[in-house]
C-alpha cells in the first residue's frame, strides 16, 4: 500500500510518492528526466529531452480550447538534499520515506523536495487527466535549479510556443508572486598547508547542532543562525588553548542555511578542560544572541573514535580559515526601498567543506539590484585576498522584473477571487525564481507564480500541508479553464 493512497487529490499524491522513489538531487537528474519522457511516450504526447535533462511535453487544448493560444506550465525536478547526520540515508540511490502527520506530509529525516516536486506532480497529473478543461499545455520540466538554475541557463526558448506561463515554485498558498531576486554562486579556496602534529595531543569534534536551518532566499530574514558563521566564533573563542584543527565542515547546500557544522581539532590534554568551559560560553552566548529565535542550539565536544591522521592546518591556514569564517557576511544586506519589509539583498554562506588542499567556502548571493549583487561578490572577494583565497562565481541569474500591464496576472487575480471569495496577496520575494531566465530567452513572456503551502523547504523539516495542495489543484484547474 501506497503511504499517500488516501490522500486528494489523488493523482496528484500518486505521482508525488512516484517521483520520491527516485533519487533526483541537483546534479542527478537522468534518473527522474528520464520518468518523465517515458511517461510522455506512453502517453503518445510530443516530449523533447535537452542534453541539460530538461523535459518539455506539449498536449493538445481540450475541446473548444484547440486554437486557444498555449499555456506554458514551469517546475523542476531537482531537490536540495538535506538530512540529519543521524539518518543513513544516500541521496544518490535511496528513495525517500514519507509519512502523514496530519495534514501534512514530510519525509524521515530528510528533505521532503516538494520544492519542487509539487510541481512536477501537478504537471504530471494535469498531463493524465482527460476530463479538465484547458489550453493547449507545455509543461516544462527544467533541472539544477537549486545549484544555480543550470538546467534553465542551458534551455533552448525556442522549443516552446507558449507566451503565458505559469511558474509552480511558490511556497505559501494565496500569494501570486510577480517578481524575483536574481542570484549567484559564489566560492572561496583557501589553500590547506598541513604539518603533522604530536600523537601525544588529544583529537576531539566539535559538533554545532539543533540549528533550525532554511531556506536562504525565503528565510533569511527571519535572523536564524547559520552553524558555519557559529563555528568560526568557536574556533576564534577557543585559539587561546592553543588548539590545532585539521577539519571543518558544514552544510550541504549553497542555498540553504547551514543547520550544523563539525571541526576536528587537537588540543592538549590538561587544556581540555578549559576547551570545554570555553564552548560552554560560546553556547550560553549563542542561546542569549538567538533568544526566541533558535531554542535548540548544542555544542558538543565529543572524543575521536577510530583511526585518524595526525595533521593538521598549519597556523596560517588555520588563522586565514578563521578570518574568513568571521568577516565573510552572512543574513540581510539592504532592505527594499521601494517595497515595504521585501528584503533586496543577502548573503549565505551555505556550505564550509575541507577538500584534500583547500577549504572552501560556497555562498549564495542575492539581490533584486543587479549592481548590488555585484557589490556582495566584490566584498567577498576582497575579504578571500585578505587571507590569500581566490573567490569566483560558479552560475549567476537575472531577477524577474515586474510586469504592471501582465494580462495573465489581470486574469489570476479575478480567479483567485471567483475561487477563494478574498483578494490575493501580490508580491516580490528574495528568493530566485527561474522567471527571469525565461523573460531573458523569450521575448514577450508574460508570467505568474503560485503554489501550495510549503514549510520550512531545505531542511529536514520539510513539509507540505495536504489541503492547502488540493486547493491549489482546484484554482489551477479553474485557471486553465479561464485561460482560453
Amino acid at each position: 500500500m501506497r503511504v499517500l493512497e488516501k490522500l486528494n487529490p489523488n493523482k496528484v499524491f500518486y505521482y508525488f510518492e512516484e517521483i520520491s522513489q527516485i533519487p533526483r538531487g541537483s546534479g542527478n537528474e537522468k534518473a527522474i528526466s528520464d520518468y518523465i519522457v517515458e511517461f510522455a511516450k506512453d502517453r503518445g504526447l510530443f516530449v523533447y529531452q535537452d542534453s541539460a535533462y530538461n523535459v518539455v511535453i506539449k498536449k493538445s487544448g481540450t475541446k473548444g480550447y484547440e486554437d486557444s493560444q498555449a499555456v506554458v506550465l514551469q517546475g523542476h525536478i531537482d531537490m536540495v538534499c538535506e538530512k540529519n547526520n543521524d539518518v543513513p540515508h544516500d541521496f544518490t540511490k535511496d528513495p525517500l520515506k514519507l509519512k502523514v502527520e496530519g495534514d501534512f506530509v514530510t519525509a524521515d529525516g530528510t528533505t521532503l523536495g516538494a520544492d519542487d516536486g509539487i510541481a512536477v506532480a501537478y504537471m504530471l497529473a494535469l498531463l493524465d487527466e482527460d476530463g479538465i478543461k484547458h489550453p493547449p499545455l507545455e509543461c516544462l520540466f527544467t533541472t539544477d535549479e537549486e545549484a544555480g538554475m543550470k538546467g534553465a541557463i542551458q534551455f533552448d526558448g525556442s522549443v516552446l510556443t507558449g507566451k503565458r506561463l505559469i511558474n509552480l515554485d511558490t511556497e505559501e498558498e494565496g500569494k501570486l508572486l510577480v517578481s524575483c531576486c536574481g542570484g549567484m554562486k559564489v566560492t572561496t579556496q583557501i589553500n590547506i598547508n598541513y604539518e603533522e602534529v604530536s600523537s601525544e595531543l588529544m583529537p576531539l569534534f566539535i559538533k554545532i547542532r539543533g540549528l533550525k536551518g532554511g531556506h536562504s532566499g525565503s528565510d533569511i530574514h527571519l535572523q536564524r543562525a547559520n552553524a558555519n558563521k557559529l563555528m568560526g566564533r568557536v574556533l576564534k573563542a577557543i585559539s587561546e588553548v592553543s588548539v590545532k584543527v585539521s577539519k571543518v565542515n558544514g552544510g550541504l547546500m549553497d542555498n540553504a542555511i547551514s543547520r550544523e557544522c563539525d571541526a576536528l581539532i587537537f588540543v592538549e590534554g590538561h587544556k581540555v578542560e578549559g576547551l570545554k568551559a570555553i564552548v560552554d560560553n560560546m553556547k550560553a552566548t549563542f542561546i542569549h544572541e538567538y533568544k526566541g529565535v533558535e531554542d535548540s542550539i548544542d555544542i558538543l565536544v565529543e572524543d575521536v573514535c577510530g583511526d585518524i591522521k595526525y595533521i593538521a592546518f598549519d597556523e596560517i591556514t588555520r588563522k586565514a580559515v578563521v578570518d574568513m569564517l568571521i568577516l565573510i557576511p552572512y543574513g540581510v544586506k539592504t532592505m527594499s526601498v521601494d517595497i515595504e519589509g521585501l528584503v533586496e539583498s543577502s548573503n549565505n554562506i551555505g556550505v564550509l567543506r575541507t577538500m584534500e588542499d583547500t577549504v572552501d567556502f560556497i555562498c549564495a548571493v542575492r539581490s533584486s539590484v543587479a549592481s548590488r549583487k555585484q557589490l556582495i561578490f566584490d566584498e567577498i572577494e576582497t575579504i578571500g585576498n585578505l587571507v590569500n583565497g581566490k573567490t569566483f562565481a560558479t552560475s549567476s541569474y537575472p531577477g524577474w522584473e515586474f510586469n504592471p500591464n501582465s494580462e495573465i496576472l489581470a486574469v489570476t487575480k479575478e480567479v483567485f477571487r471567483e475561487f477563494y471569495k478574498k483578494e490575493p496577496v501580490v508580491e516580490a520575494i528574495h528568493a530566485g525564481l527561474e522567471c527571469g531566465l525565461f523573460a531573458e530567452k523569450i521575448d514577450g513572456m508574460d508570467m505568474i507564480s503560485i503554489g501550495p503551502d510549503i514549510f520550512d523547504a531545505h531542511t529536514p523539516d520539510e513539509r507540505i500541508c495536504i489541503s492547502s495542495t488540493e486547493r491549489v489543484w482546484e484554482f489551477l484547474k479553474l485557471l486553465l479553464e479561464k485561460l482560453k
